[in-house]
């Protein structure tokens, strides 16, 4: 079978493409070196500085490649446009969007690329290991070249790989359009850097828009974005797992934050005047449904789950989260929560408890049933690139979830990354060349489009 597959995707070790690989791995490694960590609760945007250096390197990176538009603004929002070929000005305009930032434990990141992996466990630095029992679809990477972290921190693929993918596509399509411009009706098969890669050809195209953000996974990130400078009819973040997954829809999502307020007292004298606040959020967290949490759910079943816990007997509070993707049931979700807080303030006599729930996103299903025909478009080039179409609801959010409802349809692709926010993280760089080539012939699609 692996063999079939080289044949096909003409991705074996001796084609005429292992360079385009060998510049898309060259270029994660450099970019995941960038610290870019989000840190949550900020009022800034981005909530860390390294975040501009990692956007002005990206935009240094898109002008020697010759987009010449590219820029950031006063949001860390990086902006960039691939200009349409002549005569296809009246194609509708696709976007491709990745996230700069990680999540927390990505201090000091340090790779490991194992070449032709064996499709088995993994012992990383640390001890820890990277195996088949949590990650069924290890032995399916067999023959790629894997790339881990050394088990202390995460390896920053989510969304780097995605980003990644969109960098080497832009390159690519930036020669394209050099090779176009001067004639020329197929490049030489030399295998040279230079050229485009053996499954490429010279094709004209629409206008492409490239966004890169910050702090998506604080949920930050897009709250400026420019929809007006960005330009897109259409657009998908690249931020997902497998390359030939769609995801079109996500979790309704909030926050509750409960707080407590208890009276201290002498605990030889306490009866009848102590309140303990932190057995009083206890109660609470009890009184919730035991098995409803992340732990113990999966596909669309919804959760409540409990971040952060802390107080004392004067004062406690507890964060929660909770995720659902019907939107009854994630209104009746709210509603435990409030009948709960009045449940334990009634068992107490007073008001003890109070709870604040703010929306963070909604389901961008809700939206995304009205634009079939795109959703048809990203299956063929799924197929177009050699893989089966697949969906897969988001058990999380993404910066398209929020940006379709701005008014962007805005679904979710595969950037060929697994174990998102774990230290046993892991991609390829054959799935990262996978997504690129997704986008590619969804770009080709786009192109064959009558306004």
């Amino acid at each position: 079978n692996q063999e079939v597959t080289d044949r096909m995707f003409n991705t074996g070790k001796d084609s005429t493409d292992k360079s385009f690989r060998d510049s898309l791995l060259d270029r994660f490694l450099r970019y995941i070196q960038i610290d870019t960590v989000s840190i949550d609760d900020q009022e800034t945007v981005p909530s860390s500085p390294e975040q501009w250096t990692f956007a002005n390197m990206l935009v240094e990176d898109l002008h020697k490649l010759g987009i010449g538009d590219a820029f950031v603004d006063r949001h860390c929002t990086v902006y960039a446009h691939i200009p349409a070929t002549p005569g296809m000005e009246d194609r509708p305009a696709l976007g491709l969007i990745a996230h700069m930032d990680t999540v927390e434990n990505g201090h000091g990141i340090r790779p490991r690329v194992i070449e032709n992996y064996d499709g088995g466990d993994v012992r990383l630095e640390s001890g820890l290991q990277l195996t088949a029992k949590d990650f069924p679809g290890l032995p399916a990477l067999r023959g790629r070249t894997l790339i881990v972290s050394d088990g202390t921190t995460i390896l920053g693929a989510d969304d780097k790989a995605g980003l990644t993918a969109i960098m080497g596509l832009a390159e690519l399509l930036m020669k394209n359009d050099s090779l176009l411009s001067s004639g020329a009706e197929k490049p030489a098969q030399s295998g040279k850097t230079d050229l485009l890669p053996a499954w490429n050809e010279i094709f004209p195209h629409g206008r492409i828009c490239i966004a890169f953000t910050p702090d998506e996974e604080v949920g930050t990130g897009v709250l400026k974005f420019d929809l007006g400078a960005f330009g897109a009819d259409y657009a998908v973040t690249v931020d997902g797992g497998e390359e030939n997954i769609i995801e079109a829809e996500n979790f309704y999502a909030c926050s509750a934050d409960i707080t407590a307020r208890g009276v201290q007292a002498h605990p030889g004298s306490a009866k009848g005047i102590m309140i303990n606040a932190a057995a009083a959020l206890a109660k609470f967290h009890t009184l919730l449904p035991a098995d409803e949490v992340p732990e113990q759910t999966e596909d669309r079943q919804g959760f409540y789950h409990l971040l952060e816990l802390s107080g004392d007997v004067e004062n406690a509070s507890a964060h929660y989260i909770i995720r659902d993707f019907d939107p009854d049931s994630f209104e009746h979700r709210k509603q435990t929560i409030r009948e709960t807080v009045s449940a334990v303030n009634r068992t107490l006599g007073r008001e003890v408890l109070t709870a604040q729930i703010k929306d963070s996103y909604r389901n961008m299903a809700e939206i995304m049933k009205n634009h079939p025909g795109f959703l048809r478009e990203i299956e063929e080039a799924i197929r177009r690139a050699g893989m089966q179409p697949s969906y897969l609801p988001i058990r999380g959010g993404t910066d398209g979830a929020r940006l379709t409802f701005q008014g962007l349809p805005c679904p979710n692709l595969g950037a060929g990354a697994y174990g998102f926010h774990g230290l046993t993280e892991h991609c390829t760089a054959e799935g990262m060349e996978n997504a690129a080539r997704i986008l590619l012939s969804l770009i080709r699609i786009f192109a064959e489009k009558n306004n």
